[in-house]
Protein backbone atom coordinates (compact mmCIF):
# COMPACT_ATOMS: atom_id res chain seq x y z
CA UNK A 1 0.00 0.00 0.00
CA UNK A 2 2.78 2.45 0.83
CA UNK A 3 4.55 1.97 -2.53
CA UNK A 4 1.28 2.42 -4.46
CA UNK A 5 0.49 5.53 -2.42
CA UNK A 6 3.89 7.03 -3.24
CA UNK A 7 3.51 6.24 -6.95
CA UNK A 8 0.08 7.88 -7.02
CA UNK A 9 1.27 10.80 -4.91
CA UNK A 10 3.72 11.96 -7.60
CA UNK A 11 1.15 12.93 -10.29
CA UNK A 12 -1.24 14.19 -7.59
CA UNK A 13 1.44 16.46 -6.11
CA UNK A 14 2.41 17.75 -9.57
CA UNK A 15 -1.20 18.54 -10.47
CA UNK A 16 -1.71 20.24 -7.11
CA UNK A 17 1.38 22.40 -7.71
CA UNK A 18 0.30 23.41 -11.23
CA UNK A 19 -3.27 24.18 -10.15
CA UNK A 20 -1.95 26.20 -7.20
CA UNK A 21 0.25 28.27 -9.53
CA UNK A 22 -2.70 28.85 -11.86
CA UNK A 23 -4.84 29.91 -8.87
CA UNK A 24 -2.19 32.35 -7.67
CA UNK A 25 -2.03 33.93 -11.14
CA UNK A 26 -5.79 34.17 -11.65
CA UNK A 27 -6.46 35.40 -8.11
CA UNK A 28 -3.90 38.19 -8.47
CA UNK A 29 -5.44 39.21 -11.80
CA UNK A 30 -8.84 39.66 -10.14
CA UNK A 31 -7.53 42.53 -7.99
CA UNK A 32 -5.19 44.06 -10.60
CA UNK A 33 -5.68 47.64 -11.70
CA UNK A 34 -5.53 48.26 -15.46
CA UNK A 35 -5.11 52.03 -15.55
CA UNK A 36 -2.97 52.93 -18.59
CA UNK A 37 0.41 54.56 -17.98
CA UNK A 38 1.08 58.07 -19.23
CA UNK A 39 3.65 58.22 -22.03
CA UNK A 40 6.79 60.39 -22.09
CA UNK A 41 6.77 63.13 -24.75
CA UNK A 42 9.76 61.77 -26.68
CA UNK A 43 9.33 58.29 -28.21
CA UNK A 44 12.31 55.97 -28.60
CA UNK A 45 13.68 55.50 -32.12
CA UNK A 46 12.05 52.32 -33.32
CA UNK A 47 11.50 50.00 -36.26
CA UNK A 48 8.58 47.62 -36.75
CA UNK A 49 9.25 44.23 -38.35
CA UNK A 50 6.31 42.54 -40.08
CA UNK A 51 7.07 38.98 -41.28
CA UNK A 52 4.62 38.00 -44.02
CA UNK A 53 4.08 34.87 -46.08
CA UNK A 54 1.39 35.15 -48.76
CA UNK A 55 -0.59 37.83 -46.91
CA UNK A 56 -1.63 39.95 -49.91
CA UNK A 57 -5.29 39.60 -48.99
CA UNK A 58 -5.06 41.25 -45.57
CA UNK A 59 -1.71 42.92 -44.97
CA UNK A 60 -2.76 46.35 -46.23
CA UNK A 61 -5.24 46.77 -43.37
CA UNK A 62 -2.58 45.95 -40.77
CA UNK A 63 0.01 48.23 -42.37
CA UNK A 64 -2.41 51.15 -42.57
CA UNK A 65 -2.93 50.86 -38.81
CA UNK A 66 0.81 50.58 -38.17
CA UNK A 67 1.87 53.66 -40.12
CA UNK A 68 -0.49 55.76 -37.99
CA UNK A 69 1.57 54.73 -34.94
CA UNK A 70 5.06 55.55 -36.24
CA UNK A 71 6.68 58.81 -37.31
CA UNK A 72 7.50 57.65 -40.86
CA UNK A 73 6.03 54.75 -42.90
CA UNK A 74 9.59 53.59 -43.73
CA UNK A 75 10.04 52.58 -40.08
CA UNK A 76 7.72 49.65 -40.84
CA UNK A 77 9.73 46.88 -42.49
CA UNK A 78 7.81 44.06 -44.18
CA UNK A 79 9.74 40.85 -44.83
CA UNK A 80 7.90 39.17 -47.69
CA UNK A 81 9.11 35.65 -46.97
CA UNK A 82 8.94 33.01 -49.72
CA UNK A 83 5.83 34.69 -51.12
CA UNK A 84 4.14 33.47 -54.29
CA UNK A 85 1.47 36.20 -54.24
CA UNK A 86 1.45 40.02 -54.33
CA UNK A 87 2.37 40.59 -50.67
CA UNK A 88 5.44 42.69 -51.53
CA UNK A 89 3.59 44.81 -54.10
CA UNK A 90 0.68 45.51 -51.73
CA UNK A 91 3.09 46.52 -48.95
CA UNK A 92 5.06 48.83 -51.24
CA UNK A 93 1.80 50.49 -52.21
CA UNK A 94 1.27 51.53 -48.59
CA UNK A 95 4.70 53.20 -48.52
CA UNK A 96 6.53 50.96 -46.05
CA UNK A 97 9.97 49.38 -46.47
CA UNK A 98 9.78 45.98 -48.13
CA UNK A 99 12.37 43.19 -48.10
CA UNK A 100 11.89 40.04 -50.15
CA UNK A 101 13.44 36.79 -48.99
CA UNK A 102 13.53 33.48 -50.86
CA UNK A 103 14.99 30.40 -49.21
CA UNK A 104 13.35 27.02 -49.76
CA UNK A 105 15.40 25.33 -47.04
CA UNK A 106 15.11 27.80 -44.14
CA UNK A 107 11.40 28.48 -43.97
CA UNK A 108 9.40 30.05 -41.18
CA UNK A 109 8.79 33.19 -39.18
CA UNK A 110 12.01 32.96 -37.17
CA UNK A 111 14.17 33.05 -40.29
CA UNK A 112 12.17 35.99 -41.67
CA UNK A 113 12.64 38.00 -38.47
CA UNK A 114 16.37 37.26 -38.43
CA UNK A 115 16.55 38.53 -42.02
CA UNK A 116 14.84 41.73 -40.97
CA UNK A 117 17.19 42.24 -38.01
CA UNK A 118 20.21 41.87 -40.27
CA UNK A 119 18.79 44.60 -42.50
CA UNK A 120 18.30 46.91 -39.49
CA UNK A 121 21.86 46.29 -38.25
CA UNK A 122 23.25 48.88 -40.70
CA UNK A 123 21.47 51.61 -38.69
CA UNK A 124 20.00 49.92 -35.61
CA UNK A 125 17.01 51.47 -33.82
CA UNK A 126 16.68 51.70 -30.05
CA UNK A 127 13.63 49.45 -30.02
CA UNK A 128 12.49 46.70 -32.40
CA UNK A 129 8.77 45.92 -32.49
CA UNK A 130 7.44 42.72 -34.08
CA UNK A 131 3.89 42.53 -35.42
CA UNK A 132 2.20 39.80 -37.45
CA UNK A 133 0.74 40.69 -40.84
CA UNK A 134 -2.84 39.63 -40.08
CA UNK A 135 -3.82 41.52 -36.93
CA UNK A 136 -5.46 44.75 -35.70
CA UNK A 137 -3.78 47.19 -33.32
CA UNK A 138 -5.59 49.69 -31.12
CA UNK A 139 -4.19 53.25 -31.23
CA UNK A 140 -1.20 53.78 -28.96
CA UNK A 141 -0.21 50.11 -28.75
CA UNK A 142 3.20 50.59 -30.40
CA UNK A 143 3.98 53.62 -28.21
CA UNK A 144 3.10 51.81 -25.00
CA UNK A 145 5.17 48.68 -25.59
CA UNK A 146 8.11 50.62 -27.07
CA UNK A 147 8.26 53.06 -24.14
CA UNK A 148 8.01 50.26 -21.58
CA UNK A 149 10.77 48.30 -23.31
CA UNK A 150 13.01 51.39 -23.47
CA UNK A 151 12.32 52.26 -19.83
CA UNK A 152 12.96 48.78 -18.42
CA UNK A 153 15.53 47.44 -20.89
CA UNK A 154 13.44 44.27 -21.18
CA UNK A 155 11.35 42.56 -23.86
CA UNK A 156 7.67 43.55 -23.61
CA UNK A 157 4.63 41.57 -24.69
CA UNK A 158 1.46 43.51 -25.48
CA UNK A 159 -1.99 42.23 -24.70
CA UNK A 160 -2.83 39.88 -27.58
CA UNK A 161 -6.35 38.49 -27.85
CA UNK A 162 -8.43 36.61 -30.40
CA UNK A 163 -11.75 37.70 -31.85
CA UNK A 164 -14.37 35.11 -32.63
CA UNK A 165 -15.21 34.45 -36.30
CA UNK A 166 -18.05 36.42 -37.88
CA UNK A 167 -20.37 33.43 -37.43
CA UNK A 168 -19.02 31.80 -34.26
CA UNK A 169 -19.87 28.40 -32.90
CA UNK A 170 -19.89 27.59 -29.18
CA UNK A 171 -16.36 26.19 -29.34
CA UNK A 172 -15.13 29.47 -30.86
CA UNK A 173 -16.40 31.38 -27.83
CA UNK A 174 -14.75 28.88 -25.47
CA UNK A 175 -11.51 29.05 -27.47
CA UNK A 176 -11.49 32.86 -27.33
CA UNK A 177 -12.05 32.70 -23.56
CA UNK A 178 -9.23 30.17 -23.11
CA UNK A 179 -6.99 32.47 -25.14
CA UNK A 180 -7.95 35.39 -22.88
CA UNK A 181 -7.08 33.38 -19.76
CA UNK A 182 -3.69 32.54 -21.24
CA UNK A 183 -2.83 35.96 -22.70
CA UNK A 184 -4.55 38.39 -20.32
CA UNK A 185 -5.49 36.85 -16.99
CA UNK A 186 -2.33 34.90 -16.29
CA UNK A 187 0.19 37.55 -17.50
CA UNK A 188 -1.73 40.19 -15.53
CA UNK A 189 -1.54 38.01 -12.43
CA UNK A 190 2.17 37.43 -12.92
CA UNK A 191 2.65 41.18 -13.29
CA UNK A 192 0.88 41.67 -9.96
CA UNK A 193 3.34 39.26 -8.37
CA UNK A 194 6.25 41.14 -9.96
CA UNK A 195 7.14 38.22 -12.23
CA UNK A 196 7.78 37.94 -15.98
CA UNK A 197 5.45 36.53 -18.61
CA UNK A 198 5.88 34.37 -21.68
CA UNK A 199 6.01 35.89 -25.16
CA UNK A 200 2.70 35.02 -26.77
CA UNK A 201 3.21 36.24 -30.33
CA UNK A 202 2.48 39.44 -32.17
CA UNK A 203 2.90 42.83 -30.50
CA UNK A 204 6.36 42.43 -28.95
CA UNK A 205 9.01 45.12 -28.31
CA UNK A 206 12.74 44.59 -27.67
CA UNK A 207 15.73 46.81 -26.98
CA UNK A 208 18.14 46.39 -29.89
CA UNK A 209 21.02 44.92 -27.86
CA UNK A 210 18.64 42.51 -26.14
CA UNK A 211 17.04 41.07 -29.28
CA UNK A 212 20.47 40.62 -30.88
CA UNK A 213 21.73 38.64 -27.86
CA UNK A 214 19.94 35.46 -29.00
CA UNK A 215 19.47 33.68 -32.32
CA UNK A 216 16.05 34.01 -33.96
CA UNK A 217 16.87 31.99 -37.08
CA UNK A 218 14.93 28.80 -36.43
CA UNK A 219 11.98 26.93 -37.82
CA UNK A 220 10.32 26.42 -34.42
CA UNK A 221 6.53 26.21 -34.61
CA UNK A 222 6.25 28.55 -31.59
CA UNK A 223 9.25 30.74 -32.29
CA UNK A 224 7.90 33.61 -30.17
CA UNK A 225 7.70 31.48 -27.04
CA UNK A 226 11.18 30.09 -27.66
CA UNK A 227 12.57 33.61 -28.11
CA UNK A 228 11.13 34.69 -24.78
CA UNK A 229 12.55 31.67 -22.98
CA UNK A 230 16.01 32.16 -24.48
CA UNK A 231 15.93 35.82 -23.46
CA UNK A 232 14.79 34.94 -19.93
CA UNK A 233 17.73 32.57 -19.51
CA UNK A 234 20.04 35.28 -20.87
CA UNK A 235 18.82 37.65 -18.15
CA UNK A 236 16.12 39.54 -20.06
CA UNK A 237 12.82 38.11 -18.88
CA UNK A 238 9.81 39.50 -20.80
CA UNK A 239 7.30 41.86 -19.18
CA UNK A 240 3.59 42.23 -19.83
CA UNK A 241 1.97 45.45 -21.06
CA UNK A 242 -1.80 45.60 -20.94
CA UNK A 243 -2.07 49.23 -22.06
CA UNK A 244 -2.36 48.41 -25.76
CA UNK A 245 -4.17 45.66 -27.61
CA UNK A 246 -3.42 43.50 -30.63
CA UNK A 247 -6.28 41.45 -32.03
CA UNK A 248 -6.22 38.36 -34.20
CA UNK A 249 -9.20 36.38 -35.41
CA UNK A 250 -9.91 32.72 -34.92
CA UNK A 251 -10.40 30.95 -38.27
CA UNK A 252 -13.96 29.94 -39.08
CA UNK A 253 -12.94 26.94 -41.17
CA UNK A 254 -12.79 23.79 -39.02
CA UNK A 255 -9.61 22.43 -40.61
CA UNK A 256 -7.82 25.77 -40.16
CA UNK A 257 -8.91 26.04 -36.52
CA UNK A 258 -7.66 22.52 -35.80
CA UNK A 259 -4.35 23.21 -37.56
CA UNK A 260 -3.85 26.45 -35.64
CA UNK A 261 -4.59 24.85 -32.28
CA UNK A 262 -2.36 21.88 -33.09
CA UNK A 263 0.58 24.15 -33.83
CA UNK A 264 0.06 26.28 -30.72
CA UNK A 265 -0.44 23.45 -28.28
CA UNK A 266 2.09 20.98 -29.67
CA UNK A 267 4.59 23.85 -29.67
CA UNK A 268 3.81 24.66 -26.03
CA UNK A 269 4.25 21.03 -25.02
CA UNK A 270 7.55 20.81 -26.89
CA UNK A 271 8.82 23.96 -25.16
CA UNK A 272 7.62 22.55 -21.82
CA UNK A 273 9.65 19.38 -22.32
CA UNK A 274 12.72 21.21 -23.58
CA UNK A 275 12.89 24.27 -21.33
CA UNK A 276 11.37 23.51 -17.92
CA UNK A 277 14.37 21.44 -16.68
CA UNK A 278 17.05 24.00 -17.73
CA UNK A 279 14.94 26.87 -16.39
CA UNK A 280 14.63 25.16 -13.02
CA UNK A 281 18.34 24.35 -13.01
CA UNK A 282 19.30 27.94 -13.83
CA UNK A 283 16.87 29.27 -11.23
CA UNK A 284 18.58 27.19 -8.53
CA UNK A 285 22.14 27.92 -9.64
CA UNK A 286 21.58 31.65 -10.10
CA UNK A 287 19.07 32.12 -7.24
CA UNK A 288 16.67 33.75 -9.71
CA UNK A 289 13.01 33.86 -8.76
CA UNK A 290 12.08 35.11 -12.23
CA UNK A 291 13.36 31.91 -13.84
CA UNK A 292 11.48 29.80 -11.30
CA UNK A 293 8.29 31.71 -12.06
CA UNK A 294 8.88 31.29 -15.82
CA UNK A 295 9.47 27.55 -15.40
CA UNK A 296 6.26 27.11 -13.39
CA UNK A 297 4.25 29.21 -15.87
CA UNK A 298 5.58 27.18 -18.79
CA UNK A 299 4.95 23.91 -16.93
CA UNK A 300 1.20 24.56 -16.86
CA UNK A 301 -0.10 22.76 -19.96
CA UNK A 302 -2.97 24.16 -22.07
CA UNK A 303 -6.07 24.39 -19.88
CA UNK A 304 -7.96 21.68 -21.74
CA UNK A 305 -5.08 19.26 -21.27
CA UNK A 306 -4.77 20.24 -17.60
CA UNK A 307 -8.44 19.39 -17.11
CA UNK A 308 -8.02 16.07 -18.96
CA UNK A 309 -5.00 15.16 -16.82
CA UNK A 310 -6.86 16.08 -13.65
CA UNK A 311 -9.89 13.96 -14.62
CA UNK A 312 -7.66 10.97 -15.42
CA UNK A 313 -5.66 11.14 -12.20
CA UNK A 314 -8.83 11.86 -10.16
CA UNK A 315 -10.59 8.76 -11.51
CA UNK A 316 -7.61 6.55 -10.67
CA UNK A 317 -7.27 8.15 -7.22
CA UNK A 318 -10.95 7.71 -6.35
CA UNK A 319 -10.94 4.11 -7.56
CA UNK A 320 -7.87 2.94 -5.64
CA UNK A 321 -8.95 4.90 -2.55
CA UNK A 322 -12.39 3.27 -2.52
CA UNK A 323 -10.76 -0.12 -2.94
CA UNK A 324 -8.56 0.61 0.07
CA UNK A 325 -5.33 0.22 -1.90
CA UNK A 326 -3.87 3.59 -0.89
CA UNK A 327 -4.03 5.98 2.03
CA UNK A 328 -6.61 8.76 1.94
CA UNK A 329 -4.32 11.75 1.48
CA UNK A 330 -3.81 11.41 -2.33
CA UNK A 331 -7.59 11.79 -2.58
CA UNK A 332 -7.40 14.98 -0.51
CA UNK A 333 -4.63 16.27 -2.78
CA UNK A 334 -6.49 15.65 -6.03
CA UNK A 335 -9.70 17.14 -4.60
CA UNK A 336 -7.76 20.25 -3.59
CA UNK A 337 -6.23 20.52 -7.06
CA UNK A 338 -9.66 20.25 -8.64
CA UNK A 339 -11.03 22.96 -6.37
CA UNK A 340 -8.20 25.34 -7.23
CA UNK A 341 -8.64 24.64 -10.95
CA UNK A 342 -12.38 25.26 -10.80
CA UNK A 343 -12.01 28.47 -8.76
CA UNK A 344 -9.36 29.77 -11.19
CA UNK A 345 -11.49 29.22 -14.28
CA UNK A 346 -14.70 30.53 -12.72
CA UNK A 347 -12.97 33.56 -11.25
CA UNK A 348 -11.43 34.41 -14.62
CA UNK A 349 -14.80 33.99 -16.30
CA UNK A 350 -16.66 36.18 -13.80
CA UNK A 351 -14.30 39.16 -14.21
CA UNK A 352 -13.00 38.78 -17.76
CA UNK A 353 -15.19 36.39 -19.74
CA UNK A 354 -18.91 36.92 -19.15
CA UNK A 355 -19.40 39.28 -22.09
CA UNK A 356 -17.71 36.95 -24.57
CA UNK A 357 -18.85 33.67 -23.07
CA UNK A 358 -22.48 33.60 -21.81
CA UNK A 359 -23.37 31.11 -19.08
CA UNK A 360 -25.14 28.75 -21.46
CA UNK A 361 -22.03 28.66 -23.67
CA UNK A 362 -19.80 28.14 -20.63
CA UNK A 363 -21.58 24.82 -20.14
CA UNK A 364 -20.20 23.68 -23.52
CA UNK A 365 -16.63 23.58 -22.18
CA UNK A 366 -16.72 19.75 -21.76
CA UNK A 367 -17.55 19.40 -25.46
CA UNK A 368 -14.69 21.76 -26.34
CA UNK A 369 -12.30 19.62 -24.29
CA UNK A 370 -13.53 16.46 -26.03
CA UNK A 371 -12.91 18.18 -29.40
CA UNK A 372 -9.28 18.73 -28.41
CA UNK A 373 -8.47 15.28 -27.00
CA UNK A 374 -7.43 13.87 -30.44
CA UNK A 375 -4.97 16.75 -30.71
CA UNK A 376 -3.18 15.53 -27.57
CA UNK A 377 -3.13 11.92 -28.74
CA UNK A 378 -1.58 13.16 -31.97
CA UNK A 379 1.18 14.77 -29.91
CA UNK A 380 2.01 11.35 -28.42
CA UNK A 381 2.10 9.74 -31.87
CA UNK A 382 3.60 12.44 -34.08
CA UNK A 383 4.16 15.94 -32.69
CA UNK A 384 3.81 18.85 -35.10
CA UNK A 385 7.29 19.70 -36.36
CA UNK A 386 6.84 22.26 -39.13
CA UNK A 387 5.58 25.82 -38.93
CA UNK A 388 2.34 25.87 -40.94
CA UNK A 389 0.69 29.10 -41.98
CA UNK A 390 -2.88 29.09 -40.70
CA UNK A 391 -5.45 29.33 -43.45
CA UNK A 392 -7.12 32.75 -43.46
CA UNK A 393 -10.83 32.85 -44.11
CA UNK A 394 -11.17 32.64 -47.87
CA UNK A 395 -7.42 32.24 -48.42
CA UNK A 396 -5.68 29.05 -49.41
CA UNK A 397 -3.40 27.56 -46.75
CA UNK A 398 0.28 27.09 -47.48
CA UNK A 399 3.31 25.95 -45.54
CA UNK A 400 6.10 28.31 -44.73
Amino acid sequence: MLILTILLALPVALLLLLCAVLWLECSAALVASRKPRSLPPTPPRLAVLVPAHNEAGGIQHTLEQLILQVEQPQQVVVIADNCSDATAEVARGVGVTVLERFNERDRGKGFALDYGLKYLAADPPEIVVMVDADCDLTPGTIDHIAHQSARTGCPVQSLYLMEKPLQPQAKDAVSAFAFKVKNLVRPLGLQQWGQPCLLTGTGMAFPWDVVRSVDLASGEIVEDMKLGLDLAIAGYAPQFCGDGLVLGRLPSVEAAATSQRTRWEHGHLQMLQRYVPPLLGSAVRQFRLDLLATALELAIPPLSLLVVLWVGVALVTVLVTLLGWVYIWPFVGIASAGGLLLISILGAWVKFGREDLPLQTLLSIPLYILWKIPLYFKFLRKPEAEWVRTERDGVESEKS
